[in-house]
């Protein structure tokens, strides 16, 4: 994913939105159990962090004068680490 420009990233981000709005709707509606909508929405809520991560990650090398395709793919748990 290192390739992947702001925009990519961006569309990314605005399905797995479009998913959790989903997902709210399939449980209002009964065609989920809130035990399946919930572990959905944490694996959209992690890849989410990843990559509003990726995308700040992007914008600091932008700024230091680097290359932002530098910027990678952070694991979930480092992360996770960083909103702690």
């Amino acid at each position: 994913m290192t390739d992947s420009t702001d925009h990519d990233i961006h569309q990314q981000i605005n399905e797995l939105v479009d998913t959790e709005h989903k997902l709210r709707a399939q449980l209002a509606s009964g065609e989920v159990s809130i035990e399946d909508e919930q572990a959905k929405l944490d694996e959209v809520s992690a890849r989410l962090d990843q990559l509003w991560d990726l995308l700040r990650q992007r914008e600091a090398l932008r700024e230091a004068g680097e290359n932002p395709d530098g910027a990678e793919l952070r694991s979930e748990n480092t992360v996770e680490r960083y909103k702690g």
